[in-house]
């Protein structure tokens, strides 16, 4: 998966979020940060083996 994607979940996972929090959805809300979090590791990954030269 490339940064791209990982941006589009990360961003998707802020929406979520983020409307979580305008409706007061606490399950909606932590889906949201599950699935950025998410994202970011997985960029995190991607960043380490780009260092390592995969």
């Amino acid at each position: 998966m490339g940064d791209f994607q990982n941006k589009a979940e990360e961003l998707k996972g802020s929406a979520k979020e983020a409307f979580g929090d305008v409706t007061d959805n606490e399950d909606l809300q932590a889906e949201g940060a599950a699935e950025k979090q998410k994202a970011e590791v997985k960029q995190a990954a991607e960043d380490v083996k780009d260092a390592f030269g995969r």
